[in-house]
């Protein structure tokens, strides 16, 4: 009996142990889920030698932080001062970051490493932020400052991560000759501090450093100080009460000094005195960043996509047209060509209308234009080029009924316009044919406004808006929700190669004045050298003016949300002029008004724009701010 139950327990037993088993396999996934995630940068626990020791002149630093390391971008985010031109070796290995210098070290020089956010934990990359190491090689550490903010100075955006350095040589071309003395980075705000400065004077500058070179190069943007820098340190912000215990808080704050032992006030005057605050000047600088008007002008190439047509790209605009020279003298075919440059004139466009030319795969002739030299400046050269044409490949048989079907085609010319049912009120109808006009008939041009049900004549004045007779105007003073139509009789307007319009009719209308907003602008403190700007919510131009001594009128103008700014045009030149470095000319002001102007159609609206009302730095508004310069990796 005792037996057979020992036997039935065992069944039992077995059961639960694998329903045991199979609760722990169902909660498998389930187990130790760990703590928060870790979101704490490394620790420094050791300096070799100390931060800031002095008369140091070994290659090599050490530091040791609380966990395992690897260093993010050291090219970008770790920065030494003085600049080396050999980059010093930084790497982290275990818990240990190293820095060693590749280069001699200076006599009685402080050198600071900015790590940036370069020193990251093993695991989750969390970066410390704002760590530096200093170190002279003479008795004593450098600790003044400067600092200061770079801008655009055509937008007056922060410009991040560039250069901001000084220079002991005062001379100009020490810019372009000597790496600088000391430098900063700018942080996404576009400010700067630069550290451990040695007492003296200083030429200040920023520098987008393309070449990495720490030498300012032609086509780098820049921005310069006018005037010489003596960085000085002064002590301000003293809080006396902040560091001193309850009695002596309360005895100050009374006025009871008389009533503390003389030792005691002694002996806490000198806390008093340690607690002081520094601020070091100058701290407040403003650098206004740009890029000089100069690109690079090179020829890029020749493209002949079609058999009629070539066209000289260039790489930036010509300040003239380039010549062609033939090289064989009974070669005439230029005599013939309609040459068109772009608007930009950055291409040129080369029309053949000579059709032995047309067929001929290759010509060969001379181009002379303007070539950039080293510095920028302009050297007539000439180049032997090639203009080839390379058919399609196709078939035979697909080519023989490509051949039938423009046979059959009766060509016509295809004009295109911008007449549409909602015309604005102060444009002027334009004409555009997709190939130079060799005759045009503007008697065969019928320009008429409906009264009523008909159409009635009106007399307007068209003209050829470019030299290659490529896009006609018609203007005329439209009256406000009119209809208008333009009649082009066939045949009225022929190209260069024969080929004829048939018969067009384009109908628009002119929009109501009550679709539009006028905006009327007084300017404080008015000098006739203003210009005022009208910006989109991209802070981008859509309407510009000289500003007007009594008031300045924006008229048709879209009812929608406009920006303002205004400069300075010192020049004259009708357009806002950047700065230039051999000139040593900064850019032209600017100034922005620090609202947002929003219109509703059929109304007027006045504002005065006051350049003075706020701080250069506080005049742009928030949302049409947006840091430029490099991006961080």
């Amino acid at each position: 009996m005792k037996r057979a139950q020992r036997h039935s327990v065992i069944p039992l037993l077995a059961s639960l142990l694998l329903l045991v088993v199979c609760a722990t396999c169902a909660n498998r996934g389930v187990g130790p889920q760990g703590g928060p995630k870790d979101e704490t940068p490394p620790k420094m626990v050791k300096e070799e030698p100390l931060n800031g020791t002095v008369n140091y002149h070994e290659k090599r630093i050490e530091i040791t932080f609380d966990e395992y390391l690897q260093l993010n971008d050291v090219a970008n985010q770790v920065l030494i001062s003085p600049p080396q031109q050999r980059p010093p070796d930084v790497r982290a290995v275990g818990k240990k970051v190293t820095v060693t210098f590749d280069e001699d070290l200076r006599d009685s020089t402080t050198y600071t490493i900015d790590f940036g956010s370069a020193i990251c934990d093993n695991n989750e990359k969390n970066a410390l932020e704002g760590y530096t190491f200093s170190f002279a090689t003479g008795p004593e550490i450098d600790t003044l400052r400067i600092g200061g903010i770079v801008i655009n100075a055509e937008n007056l955006n922060p410009v991040a991560n560039i250069y901001a350095g000084i220079h002991l040589n005062h001379a100009d071309s020490a810019f372009e000759t000597e790496p600088f003395t000391r430098i900063a980075r700018t942080n996404d705000k576009g400010e700067f501090t630069i550290q451990n400065v040695h007492r003296g004077q200083y030429r200040l500058y920023a520098l987008n450093d393309v070449s990495r070179d720490y030498l300012y190069q032609p086509g780098e943007g820049l921005a310069m100080y006018d005037s010489l820098l003596m960085p000085t340190v002064r002590h301000e912000g003293r809080s006396d009460t902040l560091f001193l215990p309850d009695t002596i808080v309360a005895a100050l704050d009374s006025l009871q000094l008389d009533t503390l032992p003389h030792d005691t006030l002694g002996r806490y005057w000198e806390r008093i005195e340690a607690k002081t605050v520094p601020v070091y000047e100058p701290d407040h600088l403003v650098l206004l960043f740009f890029t000089e008007d100069k690109q690079r002008h090179y020829f890029i190439r020749c493209l002949r996509e079609e058999q009629h047509c070539f066209k000289l790209v260039f790489s930036a605009p010509q300040d003239s047209m380039p010549q062609i020279t033939l090289f064989e003298p009974d070669d005439n075919w230029l005599e013939h060509a309609v040459l068109q440059p772009s608007p930009q004139m950055d291409t040129v466009f080369v029309w053949l209308t000579d059709s032995s030319v047309i067929r001929r795969d290759t010509l060969v002739f001379g181009l002379t234009y303007l070539l950039s030299d080293s510095l920028y400046n302009l050297q007539p050269q000439t180049d032997t080029v090639y203009a080839v044409y390379r058919a399609p490949r196709i078939s035979d048989k697909a080519r023989e009924l490509m051949n039938k079907k423009k046979a059959e085609e009766v060509q016509r010319l295809k004009l295109k316009h911008n007449g549409s049912a909602s015309f604005e009120v102060y444009d002027s109808l334009r004409i555009y044919s997709p190939t130079p006009l060799r005759d045009v008939r503007f008697e065969g041009m019928h320009l008429q406004q409906r009264k009523d049900t008909l159409y009635k004549p009106i007399k307007a004045s068209p003209f050829f808006a470019d030299s290659a007779k490529m896009s006609i105007v018609v203007p005329f003073r439209w009256e406000p929700e009119k209809e208008y139509r333009l009649v082009i009789d066939s045949a009225a307007m022929t190209d260069v190669y024969g080929i004829t319009n048939d018969e067009l009719e384009i109908k628009f209308k002119v929009r109501s004045l009550e679709e539009y907003s006028t905006l009327i602008i007084k300017v404080e403190d008015y000098d006739p050298r203003m210009r005022i700007q009208l910006l989109s919510e991209k802070d981008a131009v859509v309407r510009e003016l000289p500003a007007a001594e009594d008031a300045t009128r924006f008229e048709y103008l879209k009812p929608t949300s406009y920006y303002m700014r205004l400069y300075l045009d010192l020049d004259g030149n009708g357009k806002w002029t950047t700065g230039d470095w051999l000139k040593q000319r900064q850019p032209e002001p600017v100034f922005y008004f620090s609202g947002k102007l929003t219109l509703r159609a059929n109304w007027d609206f006045e504002e005065t724009f006051d350049i003075h009302a706020k701080p250069l730095l506080e005049q742009k508004p928030a949302e049409l701010k947006t840091t430029e310069g490099n991006k961080k990796k």
